[in-house]
């Protein structure tokens, strides 16, 4: 079950796609899904929980907790849709791609996808890139 929640001023436009496309992400890497919630929030909302839980005192675009067991994902992605705001203009990209980026990325976390090392991040991006593409395809 996927689950949105909002922490912020913001709404998924038609999050019934959404829902299909994540769980087209995850037939596409053989995953079986548990629960899995996205919560939008502000830049404040997510830097206490990244301070409280992480005891990071950074601005973050998301912060993904892993509660996958025995070959299920579930987890909780919280997305900042204020940095995802900054980040698609830093990026000169436009807000809805970069969300898609955001919320592509805290999947293939839960799947196992890490980006600590040069080469990690490589193949996150790869992913991210395939995982959007997966957005525009006809459902």
């Amino acid at each position: 079950m996927i689950d949105f929640h909002y922490e912020a001023n913001f709404d998924l436009e038609n999050s019934e796609k959404y829902t299909r496309w994540i769980n087209n992400i995850l037939i596409s890497e053989n995953a079986n899904l548990g629960e899995l919630s996205y919560i939008f929030c502000t830049d404040e909302y997510l830097i206490k929980l990244n301070k409280k839980y992480l005891g990071h005192d950074t601005y973050t675009d998301i912060v993904t907790f892993n509660y996958s067991e025995e070959g299920v994902m579930s987890g909780e992605i919280y997305i900042s849709v204020d940095r995802v705001r900054e980040n698609a203009l830093k990026f000169q990209e436009d807000f809805i791609t970069e969300l898609h980026r955001v919320m592509a990325h805290g999947v293939l976390h839960l799947l196992g996808y890490n980006d600590k090392t040069e080469s990690e991040r490589e193949e996150m991006r790869t992913k991210e890139n395939e995982k959007i593409n997966l957005f525009h395809v006809k459902q």
